[in-house]
């Protein structure tokens, strides 16, 4: 007795599903063992305390052994507290730990969880997070930011707003997930530069004059430095992470997920009484009608001109069949993209935001970052990059770039295209953008960089 490919197809999903469930427990307890292994170094060769040159009296060779194996464990327990973290928003995981498991078959394997009453449930999962923080604290809490402490504001006011912010931050952040690169990311100022009534250049030049009299210049220099380094890569990190991680999620969730439910839920093979299995808007129908018609005219071209022997009305009207099922065929499969289109962009889109949301510390350590980019670029840097992006996007020639892209957007999405909202938008949005641009210019850079604005006006005249 063969077993039918959907019952297949459910019993994969159906694991596959409780794979996905067991997500936060299974990364819990992967970073509760490497915490384990962590401990248990501790215990056996350093007495119980950290893991340092200051424990106990090793040779640099077993020191870096011993480091090396901490920072091996100490990043698994990050990954798996950061893959706890994401998982345990997306399932009911606190209503399964004090409640019933779903799928009591897939749990044979952790049924010495499972098979717990719920408050004993609950209460060895406290303690697997409370001795994952005990463990991992002592790592995590004073070595990295010491370095950068020197980098923060002097003033008293900007110390107590760094204050506040780092600490809504940390308590925002569940304590047991934190890790070297964000007590870095926590560390970093990204307060913006305070408008004066002296020109930035003036005053940087008094600035720099005063620190290369100072004693300690070399030393700030360093800290700034490394400022400005961990600034960057947390930025660069951050981009990448806002760029590919949505793009992979379109990806795979159009080809794995939103795609087999499409093609299954489409008929297999073309109607002829249901003309919308085929097209998706009137466009598309347009452009079959468009190319089967092209081909007949070059049918009738080639036995014109002799390129081909002259045909029977029937051979025409089986070649001009063959063709019409062909463009139909093609046109099908593409309407079912664009349907796919849109599922996957919303669930990229989802995605993108809640990346946006649960990362504002970064967008602000991205905002100093660019900041510091944008301003710190020369005169006529600025200038030209502002006259490149307003001539781009609310220049003389901007309609037709947004005119294109509004066109390829309606196709990804199988909308068909609406001239008369093009338009509107084409007369409405690059007025928005060139008023957004001039107030910039005269709120910030001109302010900021007079010199700029004034290189900006002699360029764009």
């Amino acid at each position: 007795m063969t077993i039918s490919p959907w019952i297949k197809i459910e019993k994969y999903l159906h694991s596959a599903n409780d794979w996905y469930q067991e997500t936060p427990q299974r990364a819990l307890d992967q970073a509760y063992n490497a915490a384990l292994a962590i401990k248990e170094i501790e215990d056996e060769h350093f007495n119980g305390k950290k893991i340092s040159a200051q424990s106990v009296n090793y040779g640099d060779s077993v020191l870096s052994y011993f480091n090396s194996e901490l920072r091996k464990y100490l990043k698994i327990v990050k990954m798996r507290l950061v893959e706890f973290n994401a998982s345990r928003y997306v399932f009911n995981f606190q209503e399964r730990v004090a409640g019933q498991p779903h799928h009591r078959e897939v749990m044979d394997k952790s049924a010495n969880f499972y098979d717990l009453e719920p408050k004993d449930r609950a209460s060895q999962f406290f303690e697997k997070l409370e001795f994952i923080d005990g463990v991992i604290g002592k790592y995590t809490k004073v070595e990295m930011p010491q370095s950068l402490t020197a980098i923060l504001p002097t003033t008293n006011s900007q110390n107590m707003s760094l204050n506040s912010s780092s600490q809504s931050s940390q308590q925002s952040e569940n304590k047991y997930s934190a890790d070297s690169n964000k007590n870095i990311a926590n560390s970093i100022d990204t307060s913006a530069a305070e408008m004066s009534l002296l020109p930035r250049s003036l005053l940087g030049t008094l600035n720099r004059i005063t620190r290369d009299l100072n004693p300690e210049a070399e030393k700030e220099v360093i800290k700034n430095f490394r400022n400005s380094k961990v600034k960057t890569i947390i930025s660069i990190r951050f981009i990448l992470l806002l760029i590919l991680i949505p793009l992979l999620t379109q990806q795979l969730s159009k080809n794995f997920i939103v795609g087999p439910i499409v093609d299954h839920t489409r008929p297999g093979e073309i109607s002829q009484t249901e003309i919308a299995q085929i097209f998706i808007n009137g466009d598309l129908e347009e452009e079959a009608f468009e190319e089967l018609q092209r081909f007949e005219e070059m049918l009738k071209f080639r036995e014109l001109v002799g390129l081909v022997s002259p045909l029977s009305l029937e051979e025409k009207e089986k070649r001009v069949e063959i063709k019409a099922v062909e463009i139909a065929e093609e046109y099908r499969n593409e309407s079912a993209n664009a349907i796919k289109n849109v599922f996957s962009d919303i669930v990229a889109c989802g995605v993108f935001a809640g990346i946006i949301i649960n990362n504002k510390r970064q967008i602000d350590i991205l905002k100093s970052f660019m900041d510091d980019v944008i301003y710190g670029l020369s005169d006529s840097a600025k200038a030209f990059i502002i006259i490149l992006f307003t001539d781009i996007f609310v220049g003389f020639h901007s309609p037709h770039g947004w005119e294109v892209i509004l066109e390829n957007v309606s196709k990804h999405l199988g909308v068909r295209e609406n001239r008369d909202f093009i338009f509107l938008f084409i007369a409405t949005f690059p007025v928005i953008l060139d008023a957004v641009f001039k107030y910039w210019i005269f709120r910030y850079l001109n302010r900021s960089s007079p010199s700029a604005v004034a290189t900006y006006k002699n360029m764009n005249e």
